[in-house]
């Protein structure tokens, strides 16, 4: 949606505002790079000094992030995923697992309940690159990869509420599959599983093809109750 001119009363207030609707409107998705503070100022003919308290009060809020050099990033969909990816950042490994768990046994079984064709080809691309990527040990890959897989399941929920949720965090899952990842490679003696990666993950992508939920939802308990197993060695 474009962005207007403002009025010239609580001309803060209005930015605010309207670089929220952008957000919540998904015109500026979650890791985006938002307009420059000079382009949204001639956007919303206001003045710099407005626009850099706008941004900053969003920042505050968890909405946005500042980096230094690099521009202003969309970090959450809302305040309340703001202050969830904040929590999580400060939660240790095993707490932001066993959320993981809450948010994916779910996502696994309304996936294997409501999954399309289009879902299903794109779990088994993410399946092949997870696989592919640890075979060679490519670790930045295959956490790429692994992530991708995840977020495809989440994807054929159909559910935006759990989909929203997820991306809130997205950050934190990514960090805790790296960690995982990164300590099951520095393992000489991983035995490899059927699927040829660290975490056997094909019989949860064959319960989810089969419309299966009861034995979705049982390898997803699996696999994070390996993780969380990892945690404690």
């Amino acid at each position: 949606m474009p962005l207007a001119s403002t009025r010239r009363t609580g001309l803060v207030d209005q930015v605010i505002s309207q670089l929220r609707a952008q957000i919540d409107s998904g015109e500026w998705g979650i890791g985006d790079r938002i307009p420059t503070e000079s382009e949204l100022s001639e956007q919303l003919e206001v003045g710099r000094n407005t626009v850099r308290e706008a941004v900053r009060a969003l920042a505050h809020a968890g909405l946005l992030e500042i980096r230094q050099g690099a521009g202003t990033f969309v970090r959450a969909s809302n305040e309340l995923g703001g202050a969830l990816r904040r929590r999580l950042e400060r939660s240790r490994l095993r707490e932001n697992l066993e959320v993981r768990r809450a948010l994916e046994v779910e996502a696994a079984r309304l996936a294997a309940l409501r999954h399309t064709e289009e879902d299903m080809a794109d779990i088994d691309r993410a399946m092949g690159l997870r696989e592919a990527t640890w075979r060679e040990r490519n670790m930045s890959a295959f956490v790429e990869a692994d992530f991708a897989f995840h977020r495809a399941v989440v994807n054929a929920t159909h559910n935006t509420l759990l989909i929203d949720l997820y991306d809130d965090i997205a950050q934190v899952v990514h960090a805790s599959i790296a960690h995982t990842a990164y300590e099951q490679n520095q393992k000489e003696d991983v035995e490899p599983t059927p699927s040829g990666d660290g975490i056997d993950h094909s019989k949860l992508t064959e319960a989810i093809r089969s419309a299966d939920p009861a034995a979705a939802v049982r390898e997803a308990t699996c696999y994070i109750d390996e993780l969380l197993s990892l945690t404690e060695e």
